[in-house]
């Protein structure tokens, strides 16, 4: 058989076919681009670019499509491959290396960059993730003068996260908006409500922001499924207002729904998990550690979030997960993590000083006070503009040790609330365990010195000056004491202060203090009271409620005596089956008593036979048997029969008697 012939190739589609004009290629991008297929329109890009290379349009055409289709990565690669191109891609640098996070790389990338709307509007959002909330307030005043959509949306936010949530309703007044106007604005201005502790209008206008939420988004054609998705923040925004306004069971109920539909809208999600933790306690630690973990990295095997998420939250909310895990932890007794988890902390949150708290609470949880001691006080000096509330923990630190001079030391440290009663009052008590007397009553009287200078409305001089009075008192300073009573009595005329000032002048001068005593109202209902006579006597016998008795009558002479209430007589209530004109016969006066203490009761007779058998019948049997035969036997041979007896009587009451001692006696 001859073979065949080879069949030939057929010719290649380029060769045979011309390639598509760049005009065709334009429009075909043009449509993908409005179909919003991103995908596609890079692959047509690139088509260009195969036939005209370095073709401006096609380059900014394809970036612009792989930012859309969040190819942030191959964006980045592509403007950089295109750097011979005279077309500056700076801004879209930029915003690929904000979406990457590299907040201060992006920054850098922008100075090049002219400074219009576009440009300020990126550079506003960097500086918001940045925290730096003062600046980027100062780039949205100026873009409120431009036509910018919804500008208005991201001022408020920046107003709310700059703390300045008291002057959102003035810049909508000044722009002439409501805050009704979008349902993201509605939101952004019910998150100032709650900054400003307006819960219930706060609660309110989240209401009707997700009622418009649900209108817009309907109008638009979404699917169910992604209108929850858009509205999930408000969702969990309600139900923290629900929390606040004391509503925990309707916010746990709230937050457990969001979680459980996992909804793909990550920073609320991971917000739901954050707060129903923190709402839960201590309460449950091992299920809200499962909750916390779904948050994590999953390639990772130490905790850290998982990079969307880490993008989308702000400092402060990752900031607020970590801790949570951390507190966690140590309720979990899982020290070795939590130390770990601790010590990345600081690195993550340079800024912040619960890192280091953190710190100290896991030294405090494994027993190491001192420790914790050492390492806020070197924080304290490394920075000392940060150094209140870490001073304020060292404090609670120590006195929890029962180190109070320590204690005491970093309280006197913090300056601008040494005069505060609450602050004076713990540095006194501090001092006074340690044994430092004369520092407790430095502190006095420095605070007295403060408050006599002080122009404020609310005053605490009085205050200060009695409580330092009875300290003087307590420690033997009577002459003291009473200057500050004194002083007290002439300004305010204090009641309790002249009672202070008799019991103490007494002790220093008579006189005075018979001349003060004269001050005091005296009461009513005394006036006839010999008291040379009560001193001559005995003394009297304590009366249960007589301390009140004179106290009462003298209050009652000069008032008219009320009328007394009529009681209502009430029917007695007889039990089923009773009848009141035949009772019977009386019941026994003594059914409450014990049985032991009534006059009918008698012991049961003790059966003294019972003591007398011992052991099995059999063996009792034998015994008799045995001393009847042998009369003549001696005592000794008796005793000794009597006790084998009487330890096989004891052998058998440990166990069920066997078969053969039942035989025996049947016989």
């Amino acid at each position: 058989m001859a073979p065949k012939p080879k069949d030939k190739p057929k010719p290649s589609p380029s060769s045979s076919q011309p390639p598509p004009a760049i005009e065709d290629l334009f429009t075909s991008l043009s449509k993908h681009i409005q179909r919003s297929d991103f995908e596609q329109a890079a692959k047509v890009a690139d088509q260009v670019l195969s036939i005209a290379p370095g073709d401006e349009d096609a380059i900014r055409c394809k970036v612009v499509a792989l930012i859309k289709d969040d190819r942030i990565e191959d964006a980045l690669s592509m403007i950089q491959s295109s750097q011979k191109v005279p077309f500056d891609f700076g801004f879209f640098k930029a915003y690929c290396l904000y979406r990457q996070n590299k907040l201060d790389e992006a920054l850098e990338s922008l100075k090049r960059q002219e400074g219009n709307s576009a440009t300020m509007l990126l550079e506003s959002q960097i500086l918001y993730r940045l925290g730096k909330m003062d600046a980027c307030m100062d780039i949205y005043q100026k873009l409120q003068k431009s036509k910018i959509d919804s500008i208005e949306i991201n001022s408020v936010a920046g107003l709310v996260a700059s703390g300045r949530a008291s002057e959102v309703q003035r810049m909508l007044d000044t722009l002439r908006v409501k805050a009704t106007s979008s349902f993201e604005l509605a939101y952004n201005t019910a998150c100032s409500l709650i900054e400003r502790g307006m819960y219930t209008d706060a609660e309110q206008l989240l209401l009707s922001a997700r009622r418009i939420g649900q209108e817009t988004l309907l109008e638009d054609n979404l699917p169910d499924d992604e209108i929850e998705i858009e509205l999930a923040p408000i969702a969990v925004q309600l139900a923290y207002v629900q929390q606040l306004l004391g509503c925990t069971h309707e916010a746990i109920q709230a937050y457990t729904d969001t979680i459980k539909r996992d909804v793909s809208d990550e920073s609320s999600l991971a917000v739901a998990v954050n707060n129903l933790i923190a709402l839960k306690g201590s309460k449950d630690v091992s299920d809200s550690l499962k909750k916390v973990d779904r948050l994590k990295e999953k390639d990772l095997q130490n905790f850290r979030l998982a990079r969307g998420l880490d993008l989308k939250l702000s400092p402060k909310q990752r900031e607020a997960i970590y801790a949570n895990r951390v507190l966690l932890l140590l309720h979990a007794n899982k020290l070795d993590q939590a130390r770990e988890l601790v010590a990345a902390l600081p690195d993550m949150f340079a800024d912040s000083v619960r890192p280091i708290l953190l710190q100290a609470a896991v030294l405090v949880r494994e027993n190491k006070a001192g420790k914790a001691e050492e390492v806020l006080g070197q924080f304290v000096e490394k920075f000392p503009d940060k150094s209140k509330v870490v001073l304020l923990a060292r404090a609670q630190v120590a006195a929890a040790a029962g180190h109070p001079h320590i204690a005491a030391e970093s309280l006197a440290k913090i300056h601008d609330i040494q005069h505060m009663p609450a602050t004076v009052a713990t540095l006194v008590a501090l001092k006074e365990r340690a044994g430092d007397i004369d520092g407790a009553a430095a502190v006095l009287d420095s605070a007295i010195k403060w408050w006599s200078n002080a122009m404020t409305e609310d005053n605490k001089l009085s205050v200060i000056m009695q409580e330092a009075a009875s300290f003087k008192v307590r420690h033997g300073h009577e002459e003291d004491a009473a200057q500050l009573y004194e002083e007290l009595v002439k300004s305010d005329g204090n009641i309790e202060a002249l009672v202070g000032l008799v019991t103490t002048m007494a002790h220093v001068d008579v006189n005075k203090a018979e001349a003060y005593e004269k001050q005091l109202t005296p009461l009513p209902g005394l006036k006839g009271i010999d008291v040379d006579s009560l001193e001559r006597t005995s003394g009297a016998k304590h009366v249960e409620g007589a301390s009140h008795v004179g106290i009462s009558e003298a209050l009652d002479e000069g008032k008219s005596k009320a009328k007394a209430k009529k009681k209502r007589k009430r029917k007695p209530r007889y039990p089923k089956g009773f009848d009141p004109a035949n009772p019977g016969p009386p019941p026994d006066p003594e059914r409450w008593l014990p049985k032991r203490e009534r006059s009918s009761y008698r012991p049961k007779r003790k059966d003294k036979r019972a003591a007398q058998v011992r052991g099995s019948q059999g063996a009792v049997t034998r015994e008799k048997h045995e001393a009847g035969g042998a009369g003549s036997s001696s005592n000794v041979s008796n005793s000794k029969a009597n006790q084998a007896g009487a330890s096989k009587g004891a052998a058998e009451q440990s166990k069920p008697p066997s078969k053969s001692s039942r035989k025996k006696s049947r016989n």
